[in-house]
């Protein structure tokens, strides 16, 4: 075999192997088990479907607004995978919320790493190609924090 063929051949391997580890954002069996573990955990807030409460947009008696919506109708996708990820994380509080209580609970120690990024990727799939695709863009510079760099007591980013 010519070197030139060797040089390619080794490249060839050296790509399939660096992806073959990295599994696509809409993996399958990724999505099965976020929608899995959405089912648990999130769907008594903002419903099977990702459809969110009825009256979101409106501020309930104690001036909070309800669970929003994770599907296409949602504002989700407008979020970085960094600030979605520690959304879940750390809980969360509507910055228009009058209560200064999280509208949100947070799952640290409820949810591994790997489980909040399979719930996040199941919520994909309930936006458009196009919001997908914004995501993608808004998350480049704020991907999904790295398993290994995200200590308890860590901090939103």
């Amino acid at each position: 075999m010519s070197r030139r063929c060797l040089i390619v051949l080794a490249g060839v391997l050296a790509t399939s192997a660096s992806t073959a580890q990295v599994p696509s954002p809409l993996d399958p069996a990724t999505v099965e088990a976020g929608r899995a573990i959405y089912g648990e955990n999130c769907v008594a807030c903002h419903g099977e479907r990702g459809q969110g409460a009825e009256n979101w947009r409106q501020p309930d008696e104690n001036g909070n607004l309800p669970p929003p919506p994770h599907d296409a109708s949602g504002h989700a996708w407008r979020h970085p995978d960094a600030v979605l990820y520690h959304m879940v994380l750390d809980g969360w509080r509507d910055p228009f919320n009058k209560m200064e209580d999280l509208t949100m609970p947070p799952f640290e120690g409820v949810l591994e790493p790997r489980e909040i990024r399979a719930v996040l990727i199941y919520v994909k799939t309930l936006w458009t190609p196009e919001q997908r695709a914004a995501q993608a863009e808004e998350s480049r510079d704020r991907p999904f924090p790295d398993e290994a760099h995200t200590p308890v007591g860590h901090g939103r980013p």
